[in-house]
């Protein structure tokens, strides 16, 4: 009976997921689901991205958090569209939440939505929103060990972006390792090492999106 429950509960939000990728094409907006551990530096990635990017794409962010606009406020500051999403407790969006979200932004106005997930290196890979490609943002502090401990949430990305790398000296992560495993998890992701604090390796994300969306 469990196991038919939760084919109901992701059939359904596959058939919103689908519903929002249609529309979404039709507007010509491409959409990126960013997931990753709470702490892994996706909103300061986001905070980089908007403001070295927004004059080249029309950007805007859906954000996604247990409790508190926190990372939504910061977006804010930069002058692009933000919806916040409260899941009050809930470990992932789902497509049905970002559903609701759009309806809030002018899609006709966008050429790239971010949708920032719930901080879980679990929950998010399961659920479908409509994007066009998942990423995953893992710090350097996390442990090298992550991709082969929660291995779904990295076969589902199209790029996993190793953040913190300008402290790797301070810590035992093993890049060649995690490289290693990625690789064997999805032999076609792409992996792009960057500091959001000192900007290095940066260039590639941006120079990824540009030429992605």
């Amino acid at each position: 009976m469990k196991v038919e429950v939760m084919k109901n509960i992701l059939g359904e939000n596959d058939k919103i997921a689908e519903e929002n990728r249609k529309l979404f094409k039709e507007k010509k907006v491409f959409v990126i689901n960013l997931m990753g551990s709470p702490g892994s530096g996706k909103t300061s990635l986001l905070e980089r991205t908007i403001a070295n990017l927004k004059d080249k794409l029309k950007m805007a962010v859906i954000e996604g958090d247990l409790f508190t606009a926190k990372d939504a406020e910061r977006i804010e500051r930069h002058n692009v569209p933000v919806i916040q999403i409260n899941t009050a407790g809930g470990c992932h969006l789902d497509a049905p939440m970002v559903k609701r979200a759009a309806e809030s932004l002018d899609l006709d106005a966008l050429d790239l939505i971010i949708v920032e997930n719930v901080g879980n290196l679990v929950c998010p890979a399961e659920f479908d929103v409509g994007e066009n490609i998942k990423a995953v943002v893992l710090s350097i502090t996390e442990g090298d060990d992550k991709p082969l401990k929660y291995p779904l949430i990295f076969k589902e990305s199209a790029v996993a972006i190793l953040n913190k790398i300008d402290i790797l000296k301070f810590t035992n992560f093993n890049l060649e390792s995690a490289r290693e495993d990625l690789t064997t998890i999805h032999p076609d992701i792409k992996i792009i090492e960057t500091s959001c604090t000192t900007a290095e390796g940066l260039d590639k994300w941006y120079e990824f999106l540009l030429n992605t969306v």
